[in-house]
This record gives C-alpha cells, sequence and structure tokens, in this order.
C-alpha cells in the first residue's frame, strides 16, 4: 500500500468483520492493526485481500473486549 485510498479500502474492508472494533492501517510502516473479538487471522487476510492487497506476514492475533481469556 502507498496511499491513503489503498488503505482506506483495506479499513473499509476489515472494519466490516463482525466484531471488529478499531482498525488502524499505517502507511510509513506497512502495518494493520485489528482489535475486537471473534473473527480469525484468516478472516482479516480475505478481507484484505478482497481490498486487492495481500499480508506480508501476520503477527501473533491478539483480541480486545469480550470474555476471551477473562
Amino acid at each position: 500500500m502507498s496511499c491513503g485510498h489503498c488503505a482506506l479500502s483495506v479499513r473499509e474492508e476489515v472494519s466490516e468483520l463482525r466484531g471488529v472494533d478499531r482498525v488502524d492501517v499505517d502507511l510509513d510502516s506497512g502495518r494493520l492493526s485489528v482489535d475486537g473479538a471473534g473473527f480469525s487471522d484468516e478472516d482479516v487476510r480475505a478481507a484484505v485481500e478482497s481490498a486487492g492487497y495481500e499480508l506480508a506476514a501476520a503477527a501473533p492475533m491478539r483480541t480486545t473486549g469480550g470474555d476471551a481469556g477473562d
């Protein structure tokens, strides 16, 4: 991704996933951060691909909220 439109496309696709609370796309670092619960790494990967991009690598997923681990 190299522009704001690219970041917006990814943000919109990922935001549509059930359980997503917040999506941040950092163009400088190329990082995508997703907060929420009830979705998988594969769900995020599919949403990014729907926007026309691919993930280079995925860091371990961390969820916020809900009862996961509480």
